[in-house]
Formats: C-alpha cells, structure tokens, sequence
C-alpha cells in the first residue's frame, strides 16, 4: 500500500542567505508504521545528527547516548523525516571550509522551523554564514584545548565553568554573527566561542564552534545534556530495559508466527541479536553454529553448552573436516579466506533447506556497519568490522531481522547483560571471522591449529589470571611458519615459534600495542614452551596499527 506523506511547512532562508543555504529536500511526515526498526524508532525520543563528515560524528552520537537519548546519524544530503519522535537536531563539524565552492550544505532555517538545532563546528559555521553572518580563515588556527569565557548566562551553559577547558580543531572563524544573534562565549583566540539566536524563529537555535563530544572537553557532556533535557525536553529514557521491551514487542509485530534461521558464531553481537529474537519468538528461532576447524581451544563445545543454558535453539555442526580438506595447500591469506566464507555458505545453506517454512534472516548487524554504508564523502570513521559470516547468498530470497541495527558495540553489551547473558561470553574481545586460519601464517593444518589452540588458550587464560584482559582491546596468539633451534635440557630442538599480539583501541580503526608488564610476558612465554610441545620460542608484536594491522593476515 504507497505511503501518502505530507509535506511540512518549512520556513526559507532570508534574502540574504538565499545565496548561501540550497532549498532543503522535503522533510517527510510518515503515517503510523509497523516493523523493525520502525516501530521502536517511532516510539522513542529521538535526536538527529546530519553528518557532514567529521571525524568526531560518532563520539556526538556516544554523548547522546549516553546521555538516555536515542540518536542517528544520517548523511547531511538525506532528507530528514519529521514525526513525532523527533525531539531536536544536531549539526556536526566536517573537513570542509564552509567557504569551499564543494562545501556541503544545508537549509538551517527549514531545520530551525521544525526542531531545535545545535550546530557543532562546522555546523556552526554554516548557521552563522547562512543567516548573513561573516566566516573566513582564522589568522591563527586553533587546534587542542582553549579555556571557554562566559559572555552572559544561558540554559545551555548551566553549570559550565567560567573558564572550562574545552577542544577546538577548525581553521576557519566566525568573525561577524549574523542580526539578530547573541554572543554567549568566547575564547582567548576567537571571538565566537558560542552563540544563540534571540527568539526570532519557531525554535532555538544554538552555535558551538568547540568540539563538546570530546573527552577534552572538560564539560561538554554537560552541554550537551543540557540541549538534550533543557531545550529539545528529552526525558532520558533510553535504557537497556526500555530497549529491549520495545524490540521485543517490534519483533513480534514483524515475525509474526513465521520462521528466522540465524548463523551465530559465539560473538557479543550474534548472541544478543538471537537472544532477542528469541525472546520474542521462542522456538521458532532456528540458530545455526558451524565448526570450522579454526575456533579457539574448546570453543564450539563451551558456545553450545552457553547458548543451551540461555535456552537458544541453536544446531551445532561439525564440518572440521570438510574445511580442513578445502584449506589443504592454500597458503594466500586471501585464499584462505574465500574458502571459508565459501564453505560456510554451503554448509549454511545446507542446513537451512531442512526446515521447513523459514522466512527471515537473523543478522547482528550493528550501526557502525551502517554508518559507514551511507556516511557522507566515505565514513566518518571507519571501522573494520569482523564478521562471522562472509555474506549469505542472495538467493535465499529472506526478509532480514536486525535488531541491533542502531546500537553501538558498548550498548549491545549492555543489553546482553540486561538480557541476563553471561558476561565471560558479553566481554569476550573481537574474533576475526576466518579464525585462527588467519593466525596461522602459511598452510592451514590439523596439527597446526591444535598447536596454535593450546598456545592460545594459555595466553588468553594468563591474561585473565593477571586481571589483564579487560584492559586490552583485543589479543591472541600467531604461528610462525618459521622454526628455529632451542635446548631443553642436553637435547636440541627444531620448532615453531608463536608471536603474541595485544592492542588497545576503541573501535579497531587504530591501535596501539598494549603495554603488558614484562613479568606477565615472562611468564606466559615460559607457561607455553614448557608446556605445548612443538613451540620453543615466543615473541611479542609491539607494532601499531597504522603502520601494521591488528591482525597477520
């Protein structure tokens, strides 16, 4: 049945910034719908960010959730929906100079028509230019931590400190604010720190030429917070529990009585995702969990015993060996890989014609994944992306259920704990989806991979014992296709050497090696030489990503 939308009422920008703000696209009215995410999407407050590029769009994002405040990013050039929900708008900050003949745009006045906005840096900037105001390149760029000074008391500065530190990163100024606009901060190096209109349009309108997403910003959580609750009046009540009653009930609008088949792998996202489900449509959930003969040490006995205790309907399949005879003599990383995804594939497919009646899809799919699908000028900030299954066929023809399609990677987990699912299984660190047959470097064997299992096991166990593992990213353990010679006792020996790799990092896109102690390195490389026979050297990777990747291969 089409979708009759209405088109709102939107205010034009003045004569004066005709020349500046593009018509904006028509901002949509949507009748009441149904449907994952839809109906929880709709239901729930809900604050905007149009992305103009900014390295900084998903930290503005993480502030807002935390905050109890559902928020999306969409690219700058998408038109905005307005319903209900819709509490108050955000424009982001951008490497582009509002000056740039390509520079991106929008119609700030049809924005301010329907909701509060807050323009951040850039989004400043295009506020100040778009309504007359004067922004040209700075005589001395302003980069790092300025001190911010109160021009005059303003709801969105209670509780701001005279002099809070906060971030700045911009080469352009506003020199001249547009009529009709108040200056409410400055810093030592700006004249326009902060700024606000004077009442004249149906909403507020507000100008940060700082960054107050950052953790630099002393205070700027606070700033924030206050546009959400003081001016947009969001009441705060986006929580685990309030997420997961409203997704329940969305998913079985969706479902209905019919069938989902899932792949799941073990991983935080996977687990969650049909816990979800599961909650919402019982058995009818199918899950899928395939050996592939590169899973760490016990790890396919140790999930399935999880996900039964969970009470998930999760099938196990051992296909070792048929993935063993596919890697037989492929030594090319990517090789290797597309015979796992391949076969993975197969066996799924496989599998999911033995039921009868399956019409969705389950996936994990989680906002980063679809934040770089459509951000604007390529992703605000890339994240690479583990994932478990290499892309199911298309022609399996099923409607997809992703109920974690909006949340970031911190706010699965805390759902998966208000779901009651294990923590040991929730802070489990990311698994590349190829396994440990992209930690063995060359031909994958049997022999190789209970090696490098054994190995591992005690690595990672180690650093749970030192009560390190929750201090780093992510870690294992890679196998050499080297050997070397060592003693152990009056006989010499000819084997392989192993390298451990550990990182800190907040979503993978960079990394640093993790600073173990070196008592802890000492006793995990004598805990794996005299105990896993085949290894008699171990050394650490302290390599950072970029030059190096997280992973060998």
């Amino acid at each position: 049945m089409p979708e009759a939308y209405a088109l709102a009422a939107v205010q034009g920008c003045d004569a004066t910034a005709a020349a500046h703000c593009p018509a904006a696209g028509p901002i949509k009215i949507h009748p009441q719908k149904s449907g994952i995410p839809y109906l929880w999407r709709h239901m729930t407050e809900k604050i905007l960010i149009l992305d103009f590029g900014s390295q900084y769009t998903q930290l503005i994002a993480r502030a807002v959730r935390e905050a109890n405040v559902y928020c999306e990013i969409i690219p700058f050039h998408k038109q905005v929906e307005i319903d209900a929900s819709l509490k108050g708008i955000i424009l982001s900050g951008s490497p582009f100079s509002v000056n740039d003949e390509n520079a991106p745009l929008v119609d700030v006045a049809a924005l301010v028509a329907q909701r509060p906005v807050l323009g951040i840096c850039y989004g400043a900037q295009l506020t100040a230019k778009c309504f007359g105001g004067r922004v040209e390149k700075s005589n001395k760029r302003e980069y790092g931590r300025a001190q911010l000074h109160k021009q005059q008391d303003d709801v969105l500065l209670d509780g701001v400190n005279e002099k809070s530190q906060v971030w700045m990163s911009h080469a352009d100024t506003i020199l001249e604010l547009p009529s009709g606009f108040e200056m409410l901060a400055t810093t030592e190096s700006i004249p326009v720190a902060a700024f606000k209109t004077n009442g004249q349009f149906n909403n507020p309108l507000y100008g940060l030429q700082f960054h107050p997403e950052v953790y630099h910003s002393v205070q700027g959580k606070t700033i924030i917070k206050n546009f959400l609750t003081t001016i947009c009046g969001c009441s705060q009540n986006w929580t685990p529990a309030h997420f997961v009653t409203d997704t329940v009930a969305a998913l079985k609008k969706q479902i209905g009585d019919r069938k989902v088949i899932m792949a799941l792998s073990g991983g935080v996202d996977s687990t969650v995702a049909a816990t979800l489900i599961h909650k919402a449509i019982g058995k009818n959930l199918f899950g899928i969990f395939v050996d592939n003969g590169v899973l760490r040490k016990d790890e396919f006995e140790q999930v399935i015993k999880t996900y039964d205790e969970i009470g998930l309907n999760v099938k196990g399949i051992n296909a070792k060996d048929l993935f063993y005879k596919e890697l037989a003599g492929k030594t090319d990383p990517e090789a290797k890989r597309k015979v796992i995804g391949r076969l993975f594939i197969e066996v799924f497919q496989e599998e999911a014609t033995k039921i009868e009646g399956i019409g969705l899809l389950g996936q994990g799919t989680i906002y980063p994944d679809v934040i770089e699908s459509v951000s604007v000028h390529g992703p605000s900030v890339t994240i690479k992306s583990h994932h478990n299954v290499g892309g199911l066929p298309d022609t399996m023809h099923l409607e997809l259920v992703e109920p974690l399609r909006y949340l970031f990677k911190d706010e699965v987990r805390r759902v998966g704990a208000e779901l009651g699912i294990p923590a040991a299984m929730l802070n489990r660190h990311p698994f590349p989806g190829p396994g440990l047959a992209i930690r063995i470097l060359g031909e994958i064997t049997p022999e190789k991979v209970q090696l490098l299992q054994e190995a591992d096991y005690r690595y990672i166990q180690a650093l749970k014992d030192y009560n390190l593992y929750a201090t780093v990213w992510q870690a294992g353990t890679i196998l050499l296709p080297v050997k070397s010679v060592g003693v152990m006792g009056d006989e010499r020996t000819y084997e392989f050497t192993v390298a451990l790799r550990a990182v800190t990092s907040v979503d993978g896109m960079t990394a640093d090696w993790a600073h173990l102690p070196y008592d802890f390195l000492a006793h995990v490389s004598n805990d794996i030489i005299n105990n896993v026979r085949g290894i008699n050297r171990v050394v650490y990777d302290i390599s950072s990503k970029p030059p190096a990747t997280i992973e060998w291969e």
